[in-house]
């Protein structure tokens, strides 16, 4: 069987937030600004969505969709976004407390590095104008023996 990997995730938004004055200008700028990521309109289910992806190739990405029945999420649901190294979470934390300080809409929540038995999470939830928090997160494995030997790669 071959493996099946995450390719897109479809956040849905209240109708008029990627309208003219909505919210999409604002969106564009922080996931690009913060993380790097191509933001991009599509024509797609009736509609002009954003996608937001994370590398040229679109291999993965969210995309951005307006429904009246949108996607409501109160808790700390959550999508991760792994960085390679403690160096580079600080760093974005730091890109997201600069833009919050222009924009309080950006909510942030701070977390002692979690310790399990071979690895460490470093991570920091950042949540601005979507329905969802994102965890971005490095893991430093205590040796090579407790690295999976499965991860991502990148040319």
């Amino acid at each position: 069987m071959s493996l099946a990997r995450f390719n897109h995730m479809e956040l849905t938004l209240p109708p008029g937030s990627l309208d003219e004055g909505g919210l999409r200008q604002d969106i564009t700028r922080f996931y690009t600004e913060v993380f790097g990521w191509n933001a991009r309109d599509v024509y797609i289910v009736k509609q002009n969505a954003l996608l937001l992806a994370t590398d040229r190739e679109v291999s993965q990405f969210i995309l951005l969709t307006q429904m009246e029945k949108h996607m409501q999420s109160p808790g700390y649901d959550h999508l991760g976004l792994l960085l390679d190294t403690r160096a580079e979470v600080d760093e974005a934390l730091e890109r997201c407390r600069k833009f919050q300080e222009r924009d309080e809409r950006v909510q942030l929540k701070l977390y002692e590095d979690l310790e399990n038995p071979n690895f460490l999470v470093h991570a920091f939830y950042v949540k601005y104008l979507l329905p969802i928090w994102f965890d971005v997160q490095c893991m430093e494995y205590k040796d090579d023996a407790s690295r999976p030997p499965l991860s991502w790669t990148y040319a």
